[in-house]
C-alpha cells in the first residue's frame, strides 16, 4: 500500500467515526460565515491577551497546519480573503471535544469556527474558538507545504490543486478577474455595448485558423466552433449597433506553446465613424489604464512598476514593410510572387503548406525576423493587403491594407483594422482565399456579404487576447499560468 493511499485509507475512517457519532463530515452549509480579513479587523485595539467577550464571528477555510502545545493549540486556517490563526482552548471547548478535534482533524480539511477576536502576546491577530465545525473532511491530502505540484502538466491537469497550494496562483488569477472587469469598465464608459454572439456556426471565418468541428443533431448539419468574433460583431454594425463588443471563448484547432492556447479569451471590439488611428488611440489608452490599476492592486509587484513604465503612451512605431526589408536584407518584398516568398520563408525555417497564400509566407517571414525584436510596446502599421483580406486598402500606400498590431516583448497584444466596407471587395478578396488548397485559407462568409450589402458604415475594428493582455501585464511568461484549465494529453493508460 503506498503512503498516499495509507492516508487516504486513515482519512476516510476519521470521517466514517465522525458519521457513526452523528456528525457530518460534510455538512450542508454554514450560515453567517465571514471572510478571514474581518477577524482581523476586528482584531485592531484588542489589547494582547485579553479575552474579550464580543463580537462573535464565524469563519471559515481550509486548514493549513496544526499546532499542539497541551492544553492550548493553534490551527492555520486559509480562505480566499488570506489566512487566519485559530486559537483552541480546553477551557473553551471543554476536554473530550479538545481531544476528539485534535485526532480528527488533518491539514487540507475545511473548518468552520465560531469565537471572539483575540490577539496572541505576541501580537498575531486570532480567533478564540468558541465551537468548531468539520465542513469537509478532505480524504487527499494536500501537495507538499514546501513545494506544490512541480510538474506544470500536473498543475493544468489539476489546476484545482495548484491554487490550494500556491497563494501565488490564486493572486494571479484574481487579478485577471480584476483586469477583465478593468477593461469592461473603461470601455463601458466610452459607449461602447457588451454583446454576446453565437460561438457555433456553418461558417467559422473572420481569422486563418482551423476550426473545431462538431454536429448537430437538431439541425443535422455539420457546424464549427467560432475561431474569431469579428463577422457576427460587424453584422450588428450594419445593423445599426454603433459601438459593441464582446470578451467570449475563442476555438482554434491547433498547438498549445507559451503563447497560443487551442480555447482562448478573446475581446473584439467595433467602432463605427472610426478608423485605425482612431483605435490606436483606445488602445494606449486600455493598456496604460489597466497598468495603472495595477499601481493599486498590487504596487510593491516588481512587474507592476515595469508595466506602468513599458505602457506610458506614446507606444513606438513601426512600418510593416520597411522593418521586415531592414532586418531581413529582402529588397521590394511586395513585388515578389508567390514562389519566391515560399522559397524565402522555408529558407528562414518556416514550416507552412507549399500551396499557402502569399500572405501566409510574408506573415511567416515577419514572424521570423522583425517580431523577436519588438521588446517594447510597438505598433506595427500598415499590413500588406496580402496578409489581411478582411481590411480596408489604404488609402495612400498601393498593396496596403490600413492595419496595426501591438507587439510586447515579441508576442502580438492587439490587432486592428480601418474595416472593410465595399461588399464586392470582400467577395473578391474571400474568393481569392479559395482554391489554393492551404488548410490556412480564411473561410468564405456568403452571409456575411449579403450583409455588407445592406451597408456598413466606416468601421475600426480591435482584437485582442485577454490570456495575452495578463501575460503582459502581470509578466507572465507562458499563457499557461493565466487560463485556469487547459486542454491536456491523456495520461498513459488512461481512456
Amino acid at each position: 500500500m503506498t503512503d498516499d493511499h495509507r492516508l487516504v485509507q486513515e482519512r476516510r475512517a476519521k470521517a466514517d467515526r465522525l458519521r457513526s457519532e452523528g456528525r457530518e463530515p460534510y455538512p450542508w452549509s454554514f450560515p453567517g460565515r465571514l471572510p478571514s480579513s474581518s477577524v482581523v479587523a476586528a482584531c485592531k485595539g484588542v489589547e494582547p491577551g485579553a479575552t474579550p467577550e464580543a463580537p462573535r464571528l464565524r469563519v471559515a477555510g481550509r486548514m493549513k497546519a496544526l499546532r499542539t502545545h497541551g492544553k492550548s493549540s493553534f490551527l492555520d486556517i486559509e480562505d480566499q480573503a488570506g489566512a487566519l490563526q485559530l486559537f483552541v482552548r480546553v477551557d473553551e471547548l471543554g476536554y473530550e471535544p479538545y481531544r476528539r478535534w485534535l485526532g480528527e482533524l488533518d491539514p487540507g480539511d475545511i473548518v468552520g469556527a465560531d469565537g471572539t477576536p483575540f490577539v496572541t502576546r505576541r501580537g498575531e491577530p486570532s480567533l478564540l474558538v468558541r465551537d468548531l465545525s468539520m465542513l469537509a473532511k478532505a480524504l487527499a491530502p494536500p501537495p507538499e507545504k514546501f513545494h506544490g505540484l512541480q510538474d506544470p502538466e500536473e498543475r493544468i491537469r489539476r489546476r484545482y490543486v495548484d491554487l490550494l497550494a500556491s497563494p501565488e496562483s490564486r493572486a494571479r488569477f484574481t487579478l485577471r478577474s480584476t483586469l477583465v472587469r478593468e477593461l469592461r469598465r473603461h470601455l463601458d464608459a466610452q459607449g461602447f455595448m457588451e454583446v454576446e454572439t453565437s460561438i457555433l456556426g456553418r461558417t467559422a471565418s473572420g481569422a486563418a485558423a482551423q476550426p473545431f468541428v462538431t454536429h448537430s443533431n437538431y439541425l443535422d448539419d455539420e457546424l464549427q466552433l467560432r475561431i474569431a468574433i469579428e463577422l457576427s460583431l460587424k453584422r450588428l454594425i450594419v445593423g445599426g449597433l454603433e459601438r459593441v463588443y464582446e470578451v467570449g471563448r475563442v476555438f482554434r484547432n491547433e498547438d498549445l506553446d507559451s503563447t497560443h492556447s487551442p480555447e482562448f479569451t478573446m475581446l473584439e471590439l467595433y467602432w463605427a465613424y472610426a478608423d485605425y488611428t482612431d483605435m490606436r488611440g483606445l488602445v494606449e489608452g486600455l493598456y496604460s489604464g489597466l497598468a495603472l490599476q495595477l499601481s493599486e492592486l498590487r504596487p510593491d509587484a516588481p512587474a507592476t512598476q515595469e508595466a506602468i513604465e513599458a505602457f506610458r503612451p506614446p507606444f513606438a512605431t513601426l512600418d510593416w514593410v520597411s522593418s521586415l526589408e531592414a532586418r531581413s536584407g529582402i529588397s521590394d518584398i511586395l513585388s515578389l510572387d508567390r514562389d519566391r516568398l515560399r522559397t524565402l520563408a522555408t529558407s528562414a525555417g518556416a514550416t507552412v503548406p507549399v500551396d499557402s497564400p502569399p500572405g501566409k509566407f510574408l506573415d511567416k517571414l515577419f514572424e521570423h525576423y522583425v517580431e523577436p525584436t519588438l521588446q517594447r510596446p510597438t505598433f506595427v502599421l500598415d499590413f500588406p493587403a496580402a496578409t489581411t483580406p478582411l481590411a480596408k486598402r489604404h488609402r495612400t500606400l498601393p498593396d496596403r491594407v490600413e492595419r496595426f498590431e501591438l507587439y510586447y516583448r515579441g508576442f502580438e497584444l492587439a490587432n486592428a483594422y480601418t474595416e472593410l466596407n465595399d461588399p464586392d471587395e470582400q467577395e473578391r478578396r474571400f474568393r481569392d482565399q479559395l482554391g489554393g488548397g492551404a488548410d490556412d485559407h480564411v473561410a468564405y462568409d456568403a452571409d456575411f456579404v449579403e450583409a455588407l450589402r445592406y451597408g456598413m458604415p466606416p468601421t475600426s475594428g480591435l482584437g485582442i487576447g485577454i490570456d495575452r493582455m495578463v501575460m503582459a501585464l502581470l509578466g507572465v511568461a507562458s499563457i499557461k499560468d493565466v487560463i485556469l484549465f487547459l486542454p491536456t494529453r491523456a495520461r498513459d493508460g488512461a481512456a
